[in-house]
């Protein structure tokens, strides 16, 4: 079947493919996993490896990412950073079948945080197979200004991990995060050019968003804990930098509530929560607090960009007023 890409409509974007084996058979192998299913389902969050926007090369930005489209930086010269999401899954897609993903723009706001001016832009991506709606997601995306100095990573929260819960870890190297970028057609130039990444202000490659929800998501589904019927939410909350094995654990509230990513240091860098399904939030609303470090589970009262504020220090230090967010 041919791949159809097309505006469906001035502010949404359509994309209809067949829902191949291969992308799984290449995720499994960069995973050195076994197939995970050979029933013909892909398993929950691969929907990652397919129905990409593939951009022609002269259509992408200097750092990568496209320069138009959705979503299209809100200015010239933004660095664009990947904050978080919430997947919905419904039901799994069917390996052989074609499916659809229609893309649009949820909200877009602008706060001003320490450092400048900062664009918050949620993109609702939605999944339908057979007329029937399989997951629906949706990404949150920080746009700063370049000049903005480096970004501080901060001690992170250092919360022991639960004793008795199981643990899945994966040896990160500068290839996997290169094949992983090639899997997720994913040109950001920092997580494979040293230079452009200290550019960036990270002291090394950084490492993908979506890689620790993945895993994350690993951790939760070769542990027998159910995704479909329920949200998958996620936040990065620290940055996760140079090659290292990551570990990922179960969260505060134990695995059937969610799960942590952290470092070689120990420190959480990623924090993903398990719940039932609900109305789609807008960014930063309905993201449940529950197994989330205490450096981001805190209730303020103020937000900046829709986040609390103790959320936003976290995830972007240089983003809040606050004396010793640094």
């Amino acid at each position: 079947m041919p791949h159809a890409s097309r505006p469906a409509a001035a502010d949404t974007q359509s994309r209809t493919e067949l829902i191949a084996h291969e992308p799984v058979e290449a995720l499994a192998g960069l995973l050195d996993v076994g197939l995970p299913d050979p029933r013909g389902w892909v398993p929950p969050l691969w929907h990652w490896l397919y129905l990409l926007d593939r951009r022609p090369q002269g259509h992408l930005g200097p750092d990568g990412h496209p320069s138009s489209g959705i979503p299209a930086p809100p200015g010239p010269g933004l660095r664009r950073m990947f904050a978080g999401g919430r997947i919905q899954t419904y039901r799994l897609l069917e390996i052989g079948r074609p499916a659809t993903r229609t893309v649009r723009v949820a909200k877009t706001s602008t706060r001003q945080g320490r450092s400048g001016p900062l664009t918050f832009v949620t993109v609702r991506h939605e999944i339908s197979q057979d007329e029937e709606t399989a997951i629906i997601e949706e990404q949150d995306i920080v746009y700063r200004a370049a000049d903005t100095g480096s970004l501080p990573t901060g001690p992170g929260a250092q919360v022991a991990p639960l004793a008795g819960e199981p643990k899945l870890s994966l040896a990160v190297t500068e290839s996997l995060l290169f094949r992983f970028s090639a899997l997720t057609y994913n040109a950001h130039r920092i997580h494979y050019d040293h230079r452009w990444a200290q550019r960036e202000g990270y002291e090394d490659l950084v490492v993908h968003g979506p890689l620790q929800a993945l895993m994350m998501g690993e951790l939760l589904r070769r542990n027998g804990v159910q995704q479909v019927g329920r949200e998958f939410a996620f936040r990065l909350v620290a940055p996760l930098v140079g090659p290292q094995t990551i570990v990922a654990t179960a969260g505060e509230q134990g695995l059937g509530a969610g799960a942590q990513i952290r470092d070689v240091s120990g420190r959480v860098t990623a924090a993903s929560t398990l719940g039932p399904l609900v109305a789609p939030s807008s960014l930063g609303e309905g993201l449940p607090a529950v197994g989330l470090p205490p450096s981001v589970s805190g209730v303020a009262d103020d937000s900046v960009g829709g986040l609390p504020r103790t959320a936003t220090a976290a995830l972007w230090p240089w983003a809040t007023g606050r004396e010793g967010d640094s």
